[in-house]
């Protein structure tokens, strides 16, 4: 489920983020600020930035919402006005996870992911009134239409911990509300 890279565009240019497309897997802990008293993390992260994982995930739904379009006797050149976008997050832990032999570094024994799904894509059409449907999930809690965002080998319950890793996704979510994504679907 690695993100593929596609050349988008944030309008207004997002707060604190890379204008950078080409964006891989990064440390989960880069961000991570620390004062003097705190402990070192005793975790390991691993994660794709937000809206690069949300532009992949789009794409490979391009094929849907053209028929969905297409299904709603609506031209691409008739949306001008924009698609909404509606996800939903996930934090799940994935319980014990822990290296009976080797010597990997040490880390928590338990996992948790941090994913989201694409719900629906919606579209608002110049000559039509209110918002069109145009992409629904059909299965919302599959493993298929999930997309992981985040693996952290942290307890779950280890709030502080995960509040500090999951702080730079809270942040890009935000950055991505206050802003609008330029993206080329179906040409």
């Amino acid at each position: 489920l690695l993100p593929g890279f596609h050349e988008f565009e944030w309008q207004p240019a997002l707060n604190n983020v890379s204008p950078c497309c080409n964006v891989g897997i990064i440390n989960g802990l880069s961000g991570w600020t620390s004062s003097l008293d705190d402990a070192p993390a005793d975790t390991i992260t691993r994660r794709y930035r937000y809206d690069v994982a949300l532009v992949s995930a789009l794409k490979d739904l391009e094929e849907d919402i053209m028929e969905g379009l297409r299904d709603s006797g609506l031209d691409d050149s008739a949306c001008t006005s924009g698609f909404n976008v509606m996800i939903k997050e996930s934090c799940d832990g994935m319980g014990d996870v822990s290296e009976k032999h080797g010597g990997g570094p040490v880390v928590p024994e338990k996992a948790v992911r941090f994913s989201f799904t694409i719900m629906s894509v919606s579209v608002m059409a110049e000559d039509k009134e209110g918002e069109v449907s145009i992409f629904t999930e059909p299965k919302p809690n599959s493993e298929l239409s999930c997309k992981p965002l985040s693996l952290m080998f942290v307890d779950e319950s280890d709030h502080e911990t995960l509040t500090a890793v999951l702080g730079p996704v809270v942040a890009e979510r935000h950055a991505m509300k206050e802003s609008r994504l330029i993206l080329s679907i179906g040409g």
